[in-house]
């Protein structure tokens, strides 16, 4: 009998430190903390930059803004009339916050047919694939975070019309996504992970 409560209080304990995988960093201010507690974030950060020249700083601050290192992140709800649930805001979904139709376009392209938005390699990947496609496309320099982000959020048609410029909310968040890139970088270049 104690063999069997045994095996069970071992399963249980397995059961229970699987699942904090998916819960995101607790210091998300600090790169050296994210690096140290999920080592395979940085390690998927780590082949993007090498695969695609996007630096690790840059995907870093964009996963941060779009989703706050959670896998499942979603837009909110529109409701009608304050009360009525009528869908999501958009098809945005997971790390990268990716649309359902730019994302089946990276899976095209890639030949990446069973990459999810809700895991960070694939999630990683795919900005780095974007942002290659925005410096081919606009022009804008791989370090570049603010003018990445914005083609990132606004598209890149948006970004070539100029659409972010009657948004004053999105170049404060653009400014913000540079500043905790640049951030991330000091700290990632002070520090052993």
């Amino acid at each position: 009998m104690s063999r069997i409560l045994f095996v069970l209080l071992g399963v249980l304990l397995l059961a229970s430190c699987g699942g904090g995988s998916k819960q995101p960093p607790s210091r998300l201010n600090d790169a050296c903390s994210i690096a140290r507690e999920k080592p395979d974030y940085i390690k998927a950060f780590k082949k993007t930059e090498r695969k695609w020249d996007v630096p690790v700083h840059v995907q870093m601050a964009t996963i941060y803004q779009e989703s706050r290192y959670r896998h499942d992140a979603r837009t909110p709800h529109r409701y009608v009339l304050g009360v009525i649930p009528m869908g999501r805001q958009s098809s945005a979904f997971g790390y990268s916050q990716a649309l359902d139709g730019t994302w089946e376009e990276y899976q095209r392209e890639t030949g990446k047919r069973r990459a999810k938005r809700d895991r960070i390699r694939d999630a990683s990947d795919f900005i780095g694939w974007y942002m290659n496609k925005t410096y081919e496309r606009n022009g804008i320099n791989l370090g570049d975070t603010r003018n990445q982000y914005l083609a990132y959020h606004e598209g890149h048609t948006g970004y070539a019309r100029g659409s972010y410029n009657q948004k004053s909310w999105l170049l404060n968040v653009a400014s913000d996504v540079d500043a905790r890139a640049n951030l991330y970088q000091a700290q990632l270049a002070s520090c052993r992970y």
